[in-house]
């Protein structure tokens, strides 16, 4: 994974829940990311520091879902 990838949560993390959408703003190494998360408006909900083992890359189909 690569700063600006969108991701998605496979589990819930800091009181969001599973499948919940963010962007890499920084990746800080291999398994720690910045996330920036977002809701279905692509409203900001929060920036969190993520760990590789709760993300997952996801592809522009699922995006637009």
């Amino acid at each position: 994974m690569k700063e600006l990838d969108v991701v998605k949560l496979t589990c819930s993390y800091k009181g969001l829940q599973a499948g919940t959408l963010g962007t890499i703003v920084l990746k800080y190494d291999e398994s720690h990311f910045e996330v920036e998360f977002f809701d279905n408006d692509d409203e900001t909900i929060g920036v969190y520091t993520t760990p590789l083992e709760v993300l997952a890359s996801i592809n522009d189909s699922e995006r637009n879902v």
